[in-house]
């Protein structure tokens, strides 16, 4: 029997790895992680800054995995996610045959939650589904960037008698959603957000939540995407990458 953990750390500063995220920590024996090579090499060094900080035994060590590519000019989006997981769950499998004993406990460290969008626990379902392996498995919840996002701006995500809808950029192309006031997007690539520039809306945005590259803007939306996006391009291209949620805000209504 192999025994998995997955991990939520945070969204990036050590000190939003929680307790029960330490002991975990301290259980694993081989932390597997999917290197998406030279460009994310700062988060593969920060996931062993972490083991490194707060594993208190010599025993561990980590497994990199090269992540497969996924096909991002189809436009069968979802089915491009679905072979691209399929792939990922492959990989993984021969590795915790080839790299996890029998009796062994395996980790897969997440940024922000494991439950909040991020595949491991998709990839690992299909992996016990698969029945080539037999597999325990446990998730340790994690601060969020959503989490990280309003307390770096101070401000409370839900306002009395009001809804928070959490959605991605590919939505947010779609439509604004009216089911709530308080719209919360991530895995926004484009800025889509300036598609509603005209309209009366807060942004609250944040990049690389809880690392010293930190970067913060709050405002108009119409005020501050120009700045926005200004901040976002330079970042990526001075890191090669880049992480960042914001929050839209309609007017408090009567």
């Amino acid at each position: 029997m192999r025994r998995l953990l997955v991990i939520g750390i945070g969204a990036g500063d050590p000190d939003f790895v929680t307790v029960g995220a330490v002991e975990a920590l301290n259980r694993v024996d081989v932390f597997f992680v999917l290197d998406k090579g030279p460009a994310t090499a700062d988060l593969t060094h920060a996931r062993r800054a972490v083991c490194e900080r707060f594993i208190n035994h010599d025993r561990w060590r980590i497994v990199q995995l090269s992540d497969p590519e996924r096909d991002r000019r189809t436009p069968a989006y979802v089915r491009a996610v679905d072979d691209w997981r399929d792939e990922r769950a492959a990989l993984l499998e021969r590795a915790l045959t080839e790299e996890l004993a029998d009796g062994q406990v395996g980790g897969f460290l997440v940024w922000g939650d494991p439950s909040l969008y991020d595949g491991t626990i998709r990839v690992i379902e299909s992996i016990a589904e698969h029945g080539s392996l037999e597999l325990e498995w446990d998730v340790v919840p994690g601060i969020t960037s959503v989490q990280a996002l309003t307390a770096r701006h101070r401000i409370l995500l839900n306002r009395v008698a009001g809804a928070v809808h959490l959605t991605t950029g590919r939505r947010l192309a779609a439509a604004l959603p009216d089911n709530a006031d308080d719209v919360v997007v991530m895995l926004d690539s484009e800025l889509t957000c300036r598609k509603y520039a005209d309209q009366d809306l807060d942004i609250y945005w944040g990049a690389y939540l809880g690392t010293e590259d930190e970067i913060l803007v709050a405002g108009k939306l119409a005020e501050v995407i120009d700045e926005i996006a200004e901040k976002r391009a330079a970042a990526r291209q001075r890191k090669g990458w880049v992480m960042d949620t914001y929050l839209l805000r309609r007017p408090e209504r009567d």
